[in-house]
């Protein structure tokens, strides 16, 4: 299989085989004040903000964002394939150091690891989250942690895209989204894409960002991700 194959296999996986017996509250689409209320309480936050009408508008601003020879690296995401980023990643015409190139062609386990470890301090980190509170808090979980230990610090500019679906009215009901709702979605994702289950290992809220203009939020006027 070639690697033009597999990115447009995990992609389509994503998009077709999404459970249909979960709370449909979880992916509701919020209203225009629902979303300005969010736009404003996470730019307190000291977090940027750039609301997009499509996912294409949601590439452009990322290929704007990052600069040329600088080192990026990914977070696992749905959003990013459903958006076009991954295709364009690691098969498009930039000029950046993709770190995640040399990481998924790793076959030993141990160096793939190592070389993780060392990409969570990219220039440029690019991912998503599981859940938006409309008082500002961004919350992201992962098994091994490895798709949200970047967030925190080590990574020098975040930039996290997300779909409008993923707002939620505070942060407890972040969480319970993504324990009734993002979790079984990925469990039954991870058992189909290599045959074990998951876990909710690690969470990650950003409550607050201290360096200005670290961290910028895509956020996109669509149904993107779970």
């Amino acid at each position: 299989m070639t690697q033009e194959q597999k990115i447009d296999n995990f992609g389509q996986w994503a998009l077709d085989n999404f459970r249909k017996d979960l709370p449909e509250k979880w992916k509701r689409m919020p209203d225009e004040k629902q979303i300005q209320d969010t736009i404003d309480s996470i730019k307190r936050r000291n977090i940027e903000v750039h609301f997009v009408n499509t996912k294409e508008e949601a590439l452009e601003k990322i290929k704007e964002a990052i600069p040329n020879k600088v080192s990026v690296m990914t977070g696992s995401s749905t959003t990013l394939y459903q958006i076009g980023f991954m295709q364009y990643y690691l098969l498009g015409d930039n000029e950046w150091d993709c770190l995640g190139s040399e990481i998924y062609g790793e076959q030993n386990l141990e160096k793939r690891i190592e070389l993780q470890r060392k990409a969570d301090t990219a220039d440029y980190f690019i991912a998503s989250v599981n859940a938006i509170a409309e008082t500002g808090q961004l919350v992201a979980t992962d098994a091994s942690g490895s798709r949200v230990s970047a967030y925190p610090y080590a990574a020098k500019n975040v930039i996290i895209v997300a779909g409008v679906q993923k707002i939620t009215k505070n942060l407890e009901e972040a969480m319970n989204r993504i324990r009734e709702y993002v979790f079984p979605l990925e469990d039954e994702r991870a058992r189909k894409a290599y045959g074990n289950p998951s876990v909710i290992g690690k969470w990650v809220i950003i409550e607050q960002e201290r360096m200005d203009h670290r961290i910028k939020l895509i956020l996109v006027n669509e149904e993107l991700g779970f």
